[in-house]
């Protein structure tokens, strides 16, 4: 057999007479197209310094993230399609959208590629991307052409707005937008500023310039798709943006995520982004989809649909967009909208303190000494009240002259607020009373880091300021900002802009307090009766819903949990798992049987939580599998034998977890959580023995090993045994997979020989042998609840193995002829199916010998 060169660029499958033929990357799929773009971006970015990165603002977009956005239009069927991307990096967006275009069912005859670029190092990427595209273009007759313009976008944006292109015979309009915008701010005095001027746009980032002058390139009805911070959605700096995007833009589709890190999880990219879909059109459609998930790669996405005004409200001048991304958010909305009291209405005024540290340097002292007053910094916030004098490396006192007269402020009662917080943290408004008894001085400086509540500069009654305070660090506060603001500021003006209780009801919260500032809990209750006159235990109350996920958050963040499982899916597995509903206490927590659909169908009737269909997997992989590792709790407790992959697989709350869980809120809680945390080692191991017991045995190379018991398995277990011995003699065994343990063996080296080094996000058969007396690689299946090798799942071994030197046999197992017979239909040419009651013989589909292997036929391209 002669061997084959690997190649990144070409399937490859051997054929029985030695000729050797290759498909090229355009047949193999458009997956492969998106994964070899992918790499492509890995290694740029690599190469591209961080620095570079920050100073151009543009950070390359994951594949992930990609199909995500490509996936987001919904007029990929036109006749003819024309493509902006305004920001084209290496590519992926645009490939993206490609694949997404070959994969319709009824094809475009016309694709059209505009992308503009202007580093000259990625501008090589971005060729060969779009050589591939062309490429999956051809073999699905498309009519492929692109343009790179390695010029600036907004320069050639401008001008073609300017002198009226767009509207001449020969206008350069777009059906199509998708983009990732360089997030970079732009001096008030530059030529960027000025240019963008000239379109009717004031703002202060470039990515929102992207965005305008892409809208406006759009033809009437235009799709529009793109990736960006999620600033734009508030705030002063942006009010021009929003009032000519939304003018000519109708948002029809929201995607958020959970996670700040995870959407650019290969760069340092900390903003919260957002993705929108937007059609050109001034109607604007009656409701806006809004769709969350924790990051790109997770396929859980709880979806919601919000009327348009909730989005935009249409008497809103500053044209804030409010994010409402499921049932709580709707209630909370609805709880605010109780209030009706402005800022103005209650005489107040809210503004920046005045000492920026950096610029009044020689004015600061460490600690208070002869004619300096106290200078209050965000570190000084605690519990309510400021803690001053605080041991830090913050200044503690500013020196009170005539130079510093404009710094300073009448020491007098004020509720400072920290100015900036994270999306992470939890609370995202942070408020203290500023009690000017605690404090022998005429005069307080504020630094530039807190917001301060005053009345026509002046002080506030102490009564006032608390209830003022108690109000800002409410659950309810804090549960509205966060759907508004996308950023880590919390701004004056969006201090400006909340509803606030009335005059009376805040003395009234003020005089509910004294010395000690309430705990959050009885902060809340305060706000329930007081404000809104309910029991804290309503069962459509928002607050307490809420209240319940973070309690839940906060235990699995006690337990130890890693940062990836600390998010509000992890939250509401854990609640389901304990039938615990918003107003049970948790002494009420029981632990029943339940599978992945009953909590979801648990999430979504008692917190609000409704997930897209078809998304399970992503819970039992991304947090049921992680529980299970930490022993919280266990699966199958009725039927330990049963496979962990079954369609009846139940999990429960492990026993003695249940019991600490019980104590959370009392007490016990914190000697109860540091007996288990000393005893989850022993828990650990004790599980683990008993489904040792009823794991199979099976012998690699002399050497017993294990599998998961139940399901697939039991097939594995006689494909080794059986199948191997009879059709593969004296093979190697490269690969076996198991239900609990991806890798259970994998000789890594063994496979790299054969040309082969196998990315571990890619689905692997179940077992690989390396039948040596042919010299082929042959990949079996276990089927029991998943499908067998059909066209789809050859394809992907094809792309998998694309680089092996040797030729790819493929397999499919039954462990009977009734189990075969459901799949019949759907197995692969070209591909041999064994049954493991009729062990001798092999069934083949379509070939000259049994356990063949086969070629590829090229297909020809015009």
């Amino acid at each position: 057999m002669t061997a084959i060169v690997p190649s990144i660029s070409r399937a490859l499958v051997a054929s029985h007479n030695s000729s050797l033929k290759f498909t090229s990357l355009a047949e193999i799929s458009s997956g492969n197209l998106l994964a070899q773009v992918d790499l492509h971006r890995t290694v740029a970015s690599l190469k591209l310094r961080q620095d570079k990165k920050a100073s151009m603002g543009q950070f390359l977009t994951p594949a992930s993230v990609a199909q995500l956005m490509a996936g987001m239009f919904n007029r990929l069927d036109l006749p003819e399609i024309s493509l902006l991307d305004a920001g084209a990096g290496i590519g992926s967006l645009l490939a993206a959208f490609v694949a997404k275009v070959c994969q319709q069912p009824q094809h475009t005859s016309s694709l059209r590629v505009v992308a503009y670029e202007i580093d000259p190092f990625l501008i090589g990427y971005l060729h060969q991307t779009l050589e591939l595209c062309n490429k999956e273009c051809q073999c699905v007759d498309i009519s492929f052409n692109y343009e790179i313009r390695e010029t600036d976008f907004i320069e050639d944006a401008v001008k073609l707005l300017q002198v009226g292109l767009l509207n001449s015979a020969n206008a350069t309009e777009f059906t199509h937008a998708i983009l990732n915008p360089p997030y970079l701010k732009i001096n008030a005095n530059s030529k960027m500023r000025e240019l963008l001027r000239s379109i009717g746009l004031e703002t202060s980032n470039l990515y929102t310039g992207f965005m305008a002058a892409t809208a406006q390139l759009l033809k009437p009805r235009g799709e529009f798709v793109a990736i960006t911070p999620r600033s734009f959605c508030n705030g002063p700096y942006f009010r021009d943006f929003r009032k000519i995007f939304l003018e000519m833009m109708a948002l029809q589709q929201v995607h958020l995520f959970e996670s700040r890190q995870e959407a650019f999880n290969d760069d340092d990219v900390l903003q919260e982004t957002i993705i929108i879909q937007a059609t050109k059109q001034r109607q604007k459609f009656s409701n806006v989809i809004i769709n969350t998930s924790f990051g790109a790669n997770d396929d859980l996405i709880m979806s919601h649909s919000v009327p348009y005004t909730a989005l935009v409200k249409p008497d809103d001048l500053e044209q804030f967009i409010h994010i409402i991304p499921d049932n709580i958010g709707q209630q909370i909305v609805q709880r605010m909208e109780l209030l009706t009291c402005t800022f103005k209405d209650l005489g107040l005024t809210v503004s920046t303190g005045r000492v920026v540290d950096f610029r009044a340097k020689e004015y600061l002292r460490t600690n208070l000494e002869n004619k300096t007053v106290p200078l209050i910094y965000p570190v000084n916030l605690l519990n309510g009240y400021v803690d001053y004098p605080k041991i830090t490396k913050k200044h503690q006192a500013i020196v009170s002259i005539n130079e510093t007269a404009n710094l300073l402020i009448p020491n007098e009662h004020y509720v400072l607020c920290k100015r900036f917080s994270s999306k992470e943290e939890k609370r995202r408004v942070v408020a203290v009373v500023y009690d000017a008894d605690q404090f022998n001085y005429a005069y307080v400086g504020f630094e530039n880091h807190l917001n301060y509540f005053h009345k026509d500069g002046r002080g506030l009654s102490i009564t006032l300021a608390r209830g003022l305070a108690v109000y800002l660090n409410s659950t309810l506060v804090d549960a509205f900002f966060r759907l508004f603001n996308g950023h880590t500021q919390v701004n004056a003006t969006d201090l400006r802009k909340l509803k606030y209780p009335n005059l009376e009801q805040l003395l009234s919260l003020g005089t509910a307090i004294k010395e000690r500032f309430p705990s959050l809990q009885e902060i809340d209750e305060l706000i329930e009766n007081q404000l809104f006159g309910m029991s804290n235990q309503s069962e459509d109350n928002p607050i307490v819903t809420k209240s319940r996920i973070d309690e839940a958050l906060q235990i699995l963040t006690q337990l130890g949990f890693p940062r990836t499982q600390l998010n509000e899916r992890s939250a509401l597995t854990l609640l389901a798992l304990l039938d615990l509903k918003p107003t049970d206490s948790w002494q009420l927590a029981t632990s029943p049987l339940m599978g992945i659909t009953p909590m979801m169908d648990f999430m979504a009737q008692y917190y609000g939580k409704s997930y897209k269909p078809n998304t399970r997997e992503t819970v039992r992989r991304q947090t049921v599998h992680q529980f299970l590792d930490a022993a919280l709790i266990v699966a199958n407790p009725d039927n330990l034998s049963r496979s962990i992959n079954s369609p009846k697989t139940v999990y429960q709350i492990e026993q003695t977890a249940l019991e600490l869980l019980q104590t959370y809120g009392s007490e016990e809680w914190e000697k109860s959580i540091s007996t288990y945390l000393a005893s989850i080692k022993t828990l650990k191991k004790q599980y683990a023995q008993e489904r040792e017991m009823s794991r199979i045995p099976i012998v690699i190379n002399g050497e017993i090993k294990t599998l998961s018991p139940g399901g697939q398995n039991i097939l594995i277990e006689k494909i080794i045994n059986d199948f191997a011995s009879r059709f593969t003699p004296g093979g190697k065994l490269i690969y076996i997979g198991d239900t609990d343990e991806k890798f259970i063996h994998f000789d890594e080296a063994a496979l790299a020989d054969l040309g082969v080094n196998i990315d571990s996000h890619g689905k692997m058969p179940d077992v690989i042998i390396h039948f040596t007396t042919n010299n082929w690689l042959v990949l079996i299946e276990a089927v029991t609840s998943h499908g067998p090798i059909n066209p789809k799942r050859k394809k992907e071994l094809e792309v998998l193995f694309r680089s092996a030197e040797i030729p790819l046999v493929m397999v499919t197992t039954f462990l009977s002829r009734k189990a075969m017979v459901a799949y019949l239909a759907e197995i692969a040419w070209e591909t041999d199916v064994w049954v493991a009651e009729d062990s001798t013989h092999l069934i083949h589909f379509n070939g000259e010998s049994l356990l063949q292997a086969y070629q590829i036929e090229k297909k020809q391209t015009s």
